[in-house]
């Protein structure tokens, strides 16, 4: 059996990943959707790494699953415990010593986002529109769920940090893109992956929040990851 810790993006809330859980428990795993601190202003990236690995404990055979802006902290879980395979999903990939604010202007992606809109036909909103961006493809109930929740507060420390490691772990990793995301498209994704870490970027279909749209096919993408690298009797 092995455990999938599943790391959510900005806002840090465990619920982005609760329709994910059920379809990985069905599969015989063990499934830890963690909580960051994000809120916290006093809580950085090595703060909510220290979260992850106290989840973890001495659990071995550990796929680590980050979403968005979960790239920034998983790799350092990485560098402290035995993590199997770590998978980036729809994530930010830093470099040594920037931040995770710096990202943004340096990855291009404000261009990257304007420019698929346009391939797509769709004039961006004036102001940031989290549904526009992130629930386009979510179905109308999950949606409302998540608008009832209210939007998860996220502090700007963890942004405001330079990345700390030297370089990206040894740890297996894999990159996995959802088709539909507006917020990182996928030529922008292929591009700073193929630049930063030089790996591929597999798709799927699903925007920013895939784990909401399509828990099911993510499911079996995460499973195909984690029979190819760690084998298919560790279930």
């Amino acid at each position: 059996m092995s455990t999938y810790v599943l790391v959510p993006g900005a806002g840090g809330s465990a619920w982005f990943w609760h329709l994910l859980v059920p379809e990985l428990e069905a599969r015989g795993h063990e499934v830890i959707a963690v909580d960051l601190p994000a809120a916290d202003e006093s809580a950085g990236l090595t703060e909510y790494a220290d979260t992850i690995v106290e989840a973890i404990g001495d659990r071995t055979e550990v796929i680590l699953v980050a979403q968005s802006m979960g790239g920034l902290s998983a790799p350092l879980v990485c560098t402290r415990v035995p993590v199997a395979l770590l998978v980036l999903l729809n994530a930010m990939v830093p470099v040594p010593g920037e931040t995770g604010g710096a990202w943004w202007a340096n990855t291009g992606q404000a261009q990257a986002m304007a420019e698929q809109a346009a391939r797509e036909g769709r004039e961006l909103p004036a102001k940031f529109d989290p549904e526009d961006c992130f629930f386009h493809d979510v179905a109308p109930e999950v949606t409302a769920e998540a608008l009832a929740r209210g939007e998860d507060s996220q502090s700007d420390r963890a942004f405001q940090e330079p990345w700390p490691l030297e370089k990206w772990p040894d740890t297996p990793t894999v990159f996995l893109q959802g088709r539909d995301d507006r917020l990182f498209p996928l030529p922008f994704q292929r591009r700073v992956v193929r630049e930063r870490l030089n790996i591929p970027v597999d798709d799927m279909p699903g925007g920013h929040l895939v784990a909401l749209s399509r828990p099911k096919e993510l499911a079996d993408r995460l499973e195909a990851y984690r029979i190819r690298h760690t084998g298919p009797n560790v279930s």
